[in-house]
């Protein structure tokens, strides 16, 4: 009855969704030219088929050793990567190429379902963190089609929100072949809202695993030669609500260091044109990256293209992880540390718990409330170099003890293909 109520409910508001698929195709002329996609349509593929879904950039990221380490092991399977969001599939072409395929997610309907799997007739099914699709479960299950949920994390009010819906949940955690969990707690969780038992493990974070490519070091140094010696520190993920903190916080560095340099990445290309017009309301010089403008004279550099964030980390200093000053949760602070470089957020960042917990533990990120905060931090470790090389030392010191989760995920994928 749950499945029903829930699959008519997104037939629906289906019509809705479109009509907002079209909306954001504005900004996002890829989301109309491939609307099919979301209803199933997609062309078909031959031979077998790993399909890796991954929401968003995010999970693109995070999946990415792992499509490596795949395509490494010449499995003779066609790969298809899928997201929801035009910047996740951006990201994976951009990572891959044409070494894989690629598709925007169908949406949770039975018929796109259905005609999704009647196309690409996947081996497996591997999904990136906790995207549980019920109806994409169910029909995968019943064409015996094994489906992985990798890197899995579950916080204790989302388990809560499944088990108030049992009568959803139950069938669909039960049609999970495998959970490769973050950490115990995450694991707990699953079995708790009815995953068996024997079908949780815990593998760790595949994020520890970060993979920084060899063009990517070329072009940060590339970035970092054009800017000179000027103290850069860079703002990665950005959320509305906390680029006039970081613009303020800005302000109180260049008091002290005035050649200092500050980067802005906001996490969604729709915010770019709004955050650039703060920074020249606020009254600094700006520079667009997406414009191919140089950094002389400027104080604030926007980001505003994609899949460029990891390549600024490396060319920066100091860094903050967005979307933890507000309410959103936080984003991956181990992209930053893997530089080596010190890394910062603010308070709010549960959707990265058992990261952050290893990296407070051994002192390689700091949390701070607001603008002051960070504008004294990021100043003291811009006039003592030994200490800020300290900072970034521990950040990486964390990111290497913790390897290997990317191994372990490999294995159990191979093993139970």
């Amino acid at each position: 009855m749950f499945q029903f109520i829930y699959s008519l409910l997104i037939r629906l508001a289906l019509p809705f969704i479109l009509i907002r698929l079209w909306w954001q195709g504005r900004k996002a002329p890829g989301l109309r030219q491939n609307w099919q996609h979301r209803l199933g349509i997609v062309p078909p593929i031959s031979g077998p088929v790993i399909w890796v879904h991954a929401v968003s950039v995010g999970e693109t990221i995070a999946a990415g050793p792992l499509v490596r380490r795949l395509l490494a092991r010449n499995l003779g399977a066609t790969i298809l990567m899928t997201a929801m969001t035009d910047t996740g599939l951006a990201q994976a072409r951009k990572m891959f190429g044409d070494r894989v395929t690629y598709a925007y997610a169908p949406y949770d309907t039975p018929g796109a379902i259905r005609r999704f799997l009647d196309r690409i007739n996947p081996r497996i099914l591997v999904i990136l963190e906790t995207e549980i699709w019920p109806n994409m479960i169910r029909q995968c299950r019943r064409r015996k089609v094994p489906v992985f949920l990798i890197n899995a994390r579950l916080s204790e009010r989302s388990a809560r929100g499944y088990e108030r819906v049992k009568g959803l949940a139950g069938p669909i955690m039960r049609s999970i072949s495998w959970v490769a969990a973050q950490a115990e707690r995450d694991a707990e969780r699953f079995r708790r809202i009815g995953v068996a038992a024997s079908h949780v493990e815990v593998t760790g974070s595949v994020k520890f695993d970060v993979d920084i490519p060899e063009d990517i070091r070329a072009a940060a140094d590339a970035f970092r030669s054009g800017v000179g010696a000027r103290p850069i520190w860079i703002a990665g993920s950005t959320h509305a609500g906390e680029d006039e903190q970081l613009l303020l916080a800005h302000k109180s560095v260049l008091d002290h260091h005035p050649e200092a340099l500050l980067i802005i990445v906001p996490r969604h290309p729709e915010r770019f044109d709004m955050v650039a017009a703060l920074a020249v309301e606020r009254g600094f010089q700006v520079a667009r990256r997406s414009q191919g403008q140089g950094v002389q004279g400027v104080q604030v550099y926007l980001g505003d293209t994609m899949g460029e964030l990891m390549m600024l980390y490396g060319a920066s200093d100091i860094a903050f992880v967005g979307g933890s000053l507000i309410k959103r949760g936080g984003h991956n602070p181990l992209e930053p540390a893997a530089w080596g470089i010190p890394v910062f957020s603010g308070p709010h960042v549960f959707n990265f718990e058992t990261i952050y917990e290893r990296l407070l533990a051994d002192q390689g990120v700091q949390l701070v409330e607001g603008a002051d905060d960070l504008a004294r931090d990021v100043g003291r470790l811009f006039a003592d170099k030994t200490e800020c090389m300290a900072y970034g030392a521990r950040a990486l010191a964390v990111v290497d003890k913790n390897r290997g989760a990317l191994d372990r995920v490999v294995e159990g994928v191979i093993e139970r293909l």
